[in-house]
Formats: C-alpha cells, sequence, structure tokens
C-alpha cells in the first residue's frame, strides 16, 4: 500500500516559495522542493498575485509527487477582472470597481464545479452576489439590479 503524505496550502499564484508553508513541511519527507515550487508556480501563473490553493502529494517510498492546483475564491477572480487589489471595505455605499456581464460569465464558468448552482445562470447570479459586497457594478449597474435582470431572462442568451 502506497505511503502518501499530502499537503495543503494556499499560496499566492506564481509566487510559491521553498519558504513557508511549503518548505518546512516538504522538507522532511526528503523531495526536490524547488521541483515542486516551479511546478506549482507554472500551474499558478495565470492566477498571478491571487491566493490559489495548492495540494502536494508525495509519496514517502518513492518520492513520486503530484501537484493540484484549486480555483481562487470567487471573490479574488471579481477583483482580477475588476483589476482591483481588495473591495470597497463599505459594502453598498462606496463602489471600487465595475465589470462587465461577460466577466461574470467568465468567473461562473472557473467556478461553476464548485458551486451549488444546477446551470450557468445560477452560478452567475452567485458570482453576482459576491459582487455586493466587494463594491463592484456590473456594466455600471448595482449588482442587485443585475440579479433581477437575469432572473427576468434578459441574460438568458449569454447564460446557456
Amino acid at each position: 500500500m502506497a505511503d502518501i503524505q499530502t499537503v495543503s496550502a494556499l499560496v499566492t499564484g506564481g509566487q510559491a516559495n521553498a519558504g513557508p508553508p511549503l518548505g518546512p513541511t516538504l522538507g522532511p519527507l526528503g523531495v526536490n522542493i524547488l521541483q515542486i515550487v516551479t511546478a506549482i508556480n507554472e500551474k499558478t501563473k495565470d492566477f498571478e498575485g491571487m491566493k490559489v490553493p495548492v495540494t502536494v502529494a508525495v509519496d514517502k517510498k518513492t518520492k513520486q509527487w503530484t501537484v493540484e492546483v484549486g480555483i481562487p475564491s470567487a471573490a479574488a477572480l471579481i477583483l482580477k477582472e475588476a483589476g482591483i487589489q481588495k473591495g470597497s471595505g463599505t459594502s453598498g455605499a462606496t463602489w471600487v470597481g465595475d465589470i462587465k456581464m461577460d466577466s461574470i460569465i467568465k468567473v461562473a464558468k472557473l467556478k461553476i464545479d464548485s458551486s451549488y448552482a444546477q446551470d450557468i445562470k445560477g452560478a452567475a447570479k452567485e458570482i453576482v452576489g459576491t459582487c455586493l459586497p466587494l463594491g463592484v457594478k456590473i456594466d455600471g449597474k448595482n449588482p442587485k439590479e443585475i440579479t433581477v435582470e437575469i432572473n427576468a431572462g434578459k441574460w438568458d442568451d449569454k447564460l446557456k
């Protein structure tokens, strides 16, 4: 039976290094930490600057390893689409960004597998709901207005 140890960590996309949390945990397993870090950075480079969940599985006998990369949080993806570092902090009062409905659909498609939504329309509503506390408008509108539009079927052609 294989003796596998898994190490899970939240790393900054494209910027993982041999320091904590990875180095100290992987070091005792006798694997090439630099190779693993390089693999993580290669797999997370599209999420530059975002916190990305990664899991490294190491077979303690053979020293074989695999890297699995998760999808950043919906909030992190929205901030990236809006080109901002953080949300407003005063939800509903201060707006700090504006993204297109196409960005909502892009994020919804990335998150659909980890969503409770049955379809892209439902996932899109979840993403729109995440925009409100972040202070991000969609096509210049309050996310609440966009939810009403989605429910009314206005975006159905795009949400298939």
